[in-house]
C-alpha cells in the first residue's frame, strides 16, 4: 500500500486533485442495478461486527479489505466519509465506481444525543464539487425523542440541495425507540413500522426525483415494497447467523421491482471465513445475475 500519511502530509492537495481527474461512469448499467460497498460505520464509533467490538479499529486492514472488494466484478461502487473515499481515491480505487458520501454521522452510537443526527459529514456543494453520484443520509424516527425532529428536517433540506444539482439522495429510514431499561436504540424490523417509516422518509424535500431508499429486509418484504415507487437499495446489517441463509434473504428480496440492488458493508468486509472476495463475489452474482 502506498504511504497515505506521507502523501497527507506533504501533498494534501493531491486529494482535490484526484477528484478532479477520477474517471467517472454512468450511475445504472444496462440491467439497472447496483451493488454498493459500505464503509461509513467508522464515523459513528461503530466498529464492531458480531463479538468483536474494535474489527473494525485498523484503517489499514479496512482499506485493503475494501481495495479487494472494489476490485471484484459486478461490485458499482462505494458508501463512505470524506476520510476513507479519499483514502481509496489516493490508492486509485474509485476510478470507475459509483460514490456516495455519507452526510450525517453525528449521532454517536450509544451517545444520549443518538437521534440528533447532526449532519457533520459530506455536504451537498462537496459531493457535487468531487464529482460523486449522490449522498447519503440516515433518518431514525423516533416519536419518544426530539432529537429526532431535527434529523429529519435536515435530511429534508439534503434532499432539497442534492436534488438541485441533480443527485441522489441515498435515505435511510427506521422507525425506532429507545430501550426505557438500557437505553439503548432499537430499530423496529417489522412490515408495519417499516411502511411508516419509508411513508415519512418519501416526503420529505421539495421533490422526490432524485430520491431513492436504502432499507433493511424484514419480513413481508413484498408488502413493504409496495408502499413505495421510490428506487431501493437493501442493505446488508451485521448479520450474526448462517451467511447461506442471508444470501438467500437477498436473493428472493433482489427479485422485489422496486429493489435495485445492494448497500452491504460489514457482511461482505469481514464475512466468517474471512474470505472477501469470495463474499464478494456471491453478493455481485446475486445483484448482477
Amino acid at each position: 500500500m502506498i504511504d497515505l500519511t506521507e502523501i497527507r502530509a506533504r501533498h494534501p492537495q493531491h486529494i482535490p486533485q484526484a477528484w478532479a481527474s477520477r474517471t467517472r461512469r454512468d450511475l445504472l448499467g444496462d440491467d439497472g442495478r447496483l451493488l454498493i460497498v459500505a464503509a461509513d460505520h467508522p464515523a459513528r464509533g461503530a466498529l464492531g461486527v458480531r463479538g468483536d467490538s474494535l474489527a473494525m479499529g485498523s484503517r489499514r486492514d479496512l482499506l485493503d479489505r475494501l481495495a479487494v472488494a472494489l476490485s471484484r466484478p459486478g461490485v458499482d461502487g462505494v458508501l463512505g466519509t470524506a476520510d476513507i473515499l479519499d483514502d481509496l481515491l489516493l490508492m486509485g480505487a474509485l476510478d470507475g465506481k459509483v460514490v456516495f458520501g455519507s452526510m450525517n454521522r453525528g449521532g454517536l452510537q450509544g451517545a444520549s444525543f443518538e437521534f440528533d443526527d447532526r449532519f457533520t459529514g459530506h455536504t451537498a456543494d462537496e459531493i457535487a464539487a468531487a464529482g460523486m453520484d449522490g449522498g447519503k443520509m440516515l433518518t431514525r424516527i423516533c416519536l419518544d425523542d426530539p432529537g429526532s425532529l431535527a434529523t429529519i428536517q435536515a435530511t429534508a433540506q439534503a434532499v432539497d440541495a442534492l436534488a438541485a444539482r441533480r443527485l441522489v439522495a441515498m435515505i435511510e429510514p427506521f422507525w425506532s425507540e429507545r430501550d426505557a431499561t438500557t437505553g439503548a436504540i432499537k430499530h423496529r424490523f417489522d412490515a408495519e413500522s417499516t411502511i411508516k417509516s419509508i411513508a415519512v422518509a418519501s416526503g420529505l424535500g421539495a421533490t422526490s426525483a432524485y430520491t431513492w431508499l436504502k432499507l433493511p429486509v424484514v419480513d413481508e418484504l413484498e408488502r413493504v415494497m409496495e408502499s413505495t415507487t421510490l428506487p431501493s437499495l437493501l442493505l446488508g446489517g451485521d448479520p450474526q447467523g448462517d451467511p447461506d441463509d442471508t444470501y438467500d434473504s437477498w436473493g428472493e428480496a433482489l427479485k422485489l421491482n422496486a429493489v435495485r440492488g445492494l448497500i452491504v458493508g460489514r457482511a461482505l468486509l469481514y464475512p466468517p471465513n474471512g474470505d472477501v472476495a469470495g463474499a464478494v463475489d456471491i453478493a455481485a452474482g446475486l445483484v448482477h445475475p
